[in-house]
């Protein structure tokens, strides 16, 4: 057997057991795909982040994301948490399906790490099934261009966020990764977020997603900068901000687990 050094990261935490736990394990080389597959599922987190140096000149490593069901072509929360084991100096730079992905330490706080994402165009669509699926009244929704075919749901209130009862095995029908959303309580947004049909009934904080809501909150705040809760059972708070074309997030990362897989 051969062991490969594993890591388990609590991502947009600053405690164990908050944020969401995303699996990394940094290699010399790709492993077949089938393998890195049945690695994902044997991990059994929302994501596996594997890495290999780079031999391009603008990143310092590939990385690939796993969910235990299929490979996603972007994951935020995976790449924070690959960025807390890799990150050496001030920034650290992804080579990834979805382009060049950068994580910065805050020059005023070095615990907290800045993901960089591509902010999706969101357009208005009728989804009728998406709304029947997650127990709500037909209406408008957003879908996000080119962003694990995210698409908005906007509610009323946290409290309808936090109410909110998929039918799972509906929902899991539809290729979509739902994210129901409403001004927050506390923080100036709350979002929940499910996405069945990758095998993750609610992901606790998704990064991704607030991909999506940076630019379509920014438009209806009024501002480019806010504060975001993910109101899942494990609980996340993100630092939004939209920068041109961009999606900032901001949050921590906690290690909870090392040790090796035996392949």
């Amino acid at each position: 057997m051969t062991p490969l050094p594993l890591f388990q990261v609590d991502a947009f935490a600053d405690r164990p057991f908050a944020g969401n736990p995303a699996a990394v394990m940094p290699l010399d080389h790709w492993l077949p795909d089938e393998v890195m597959q049945a690695i994902a599922g044997e991990n059994n987190l929302s994501e596996t982040a594997f890495t290999v140096p780079s031999e391009g000149k603008d990143a310092d490593f590939d990385l690939r994301w796993f969910t235990p069901e299929v490979e996603v072509p972007l994951c935020g929360h995976a790449t924070l948490a690959a960025a807390h084991i890799l990150l050496k100096g001030a920034a650290i730079r992804f080579a990834t399906k979805a382009g060049i992905l950068i994580v910065t330490r805050d020059e005023r706080d070095e615990t907290l790490l800045k993901l960089d994402l591509p902010a999706p165009s969101v357009r208005e669509v009728s989804e009728p099934d998406v709304c029947e699926a997650l127990g709500l009244s037909p209406r408008p929704l957003m879908l996000a261009d080119g962003c694990n075919d995210s698409i908005i749901v906007p509610v009323a209130s946290e409290d309808e966020v936090r109410s909110t009862s998929p039918d799972f095995a509906a929902l899991g029908k539809i290729h979509r990764m739902a994210i129901v959303t409403a001004p927050g309580d506390e923080q100036d947004v709350a979002s929940r977020v499910f996405v069945p049909y990758a095998g993750i009934n609610e992901d606790p904080v998704t990064g991704s997603a607030h991909a999506a809501l940076v630019p379509y909150w920014a438009e209806r705040l009024g501002r480019t900068r806010f504060t975001a809760l993910q109101a899942s059972k494990r609980t996340g708070i993100l630092d939004c901000e939209l920068r041109g074309d961009r999606a900032i997030l901001g949050g921590r990362a906690l290690t909870v687990i090392e040790g090796y897989f035996q392949l």
